[in-house]
């Protein structure tokens, strides 16, 4: 006798089994694919939100350096106008000294009967117009104004009678030398 047994019905029942089995792991690992994707995606952003919070404070950064840069190169352009101008205050007060000095060594030097009527001063070149009474007295100044310490030797450039005839119109040229001390409370 033979026995036959059917084992189709239990060959199905596994099959579906394993089907089911398979669907569901299928359906986990699209769910675990799913969660990695999320995750990677979050965690990207989040990366590229910090890259860009770097970005907005090194643009800042950069801003505020430029800013200071510009006041660095204002207060350089400030720094060089005072200094121009420090220059020149130095040279209108060398010149202010040595104008004082100028006349106080002309002051000085003139010789009874000698009227100056005009000084003028290119550079250190002196240049002065004046009348005596006579040319003696011009002499006389000439020698006054080599013998000040701060004036050079003079150098006549005419002696001529004046529209009245009664005195000596003259002119010379002098340089000025030295530079008197300051007067009291100046700095030098």
């Amino acid at each position: 006798m033979s026995i036959t047994i059917n084992l189709l019905p239990w060959r199905e029942q596994q099959r579906e089994q394993r089907t089911r089995r398979f669907y569901h792991i299928m359906v986990l690992i699209l769910l675990v694919g799913a969660a990695l994707g999320w995750g990677i995606a979050k965690f990207y952003a989040t990366q590229v939100a910090a890259q860009q919070q770097r970005n907005a404070f090194i643009e800042a950064q950069a801003r505020e350096l430029s800013e200071d840069i510009g006041e660095l190169q204002r207060y350089k352009a400030d720094a060089l106008r005072l200094g121009e101008q420090l220059v020149v205050f130095q040279t209108l007060q060398t010149q202010r000294t040595s104008a004082v000095a100028l006349f106080n060594a002309l002051a000085d030097s003139v010789a009874g009967g000698v009227v100056y009527q005009r000084v003028s001063r290119n550079g250190a070149q002196v240049s002065v117009e004046g009348v005596a009474t006579s040319e003696r007295q011009v002499s006389e100044q000439l020698r006054r104004v080599a013998d000040t310490q701060a004036l050079g030797v003079p150098s006549l450039s005419e002696v001529e009678s004046d529209g009245q005839g009664n005195g000596r119109q003259f002119r010379f040229e002098v340089e000025q030398t030295a530079l008197a001390t300051p007067l009291a409370g100046e700095q030098p």
